[in-house]
């Protein structure tokens, strides 16, 4: 940084971290990606951005960085915390279209409703019949406190580890690797933690409750 750069990539706080203690300025700024938008100004972040980009952005000014947004989903609350940044000309992309048909016609969809203290069980028994001892599975949870009693449950027979924020990205990465290669069979995994994984060939994965 200090002998100069061309871009940048970080998270919002540690940006923030930098710029108040003066080892970054943003005055210069010609371009602003703010990536997973709907995450990133919907998780308590959206105060952070702000203070960032107050330094790059003048009012009403032709000379605004050019800003661009990425997002799996954009709700309208989204559009209308852009506009803040984008000129009143900016050009909306839509990869996914009005298509309804969203998720592969070759993956079979099922709901089970049951109560909370039986979901470790159901979950066990879903594992057995739709993955078997060999497939691979990745089951989704909401909190780290239920990643690490789901991973612990032994109503889960198989090999199981889990994957969360408190997990040092080391450990993480060895976590991922030795389910690449098969050495456990089950992945149990926060939402978070789990944006962005490439994983081929899993037999089956489970959502635990239905995202809020």
């Amino acid at each position: 940084i200090r002998s100069g750069i061309d871009i940048l990539v970080g998270t919002p706080g540690r940006i923030k971290d930098h710029l108040q203690n003066g080892k970054l300025d943003l005055t210069k700024v010609k371009h602003v990606v703010l990536d997973e938008v709907d995450q990133m100004l919907d998780m308590g972040f959206a105060e952070q951005v702000e203070d960032i980009l107050r330094v790059a952005y003048k009012k009403d000014s032709e000379d605004n960085p050019q800003t661009l947004l990425f997002s799996a989903t954009c709700p309208h609350w989204v559009y209308d915390v852009a506009k803040k940044y984008m000129k009143s000309r900016y050009e909306q992309i839509d990869l996914i279209g009005r298509r309804t048909q969203k998720a592969a016609t070759t993956v079979e969809h099922l709901a089970i409703e049951c109560h909370w203290s039986q979901r470790a069980a159901v979950i066990g028994d879903v594992i057995q019949v739709y993955s078997g001892s060999h497939g691979r599975t990745i089951v989704f949870c909401e909190t780290k406190k239920e990643a690490n009693e789901l991973a612990l449950n032994a109503s889960i027979k198989q090999d199981c580890q889990s994957l969360h924020g408190d997990i040092p990205q080391k450990q993480r990465e060895i976590t991922l690797k030795g389910f690449r290669n098969g050495s456990f069979k089950v992945l149990v995994a926060t939402n978070v933690a789990a944006r962005g994984l490439d994983i081929p060939e899993v037999d089956l994965v489970v959502q635990s409750s239905p995202p809020k």
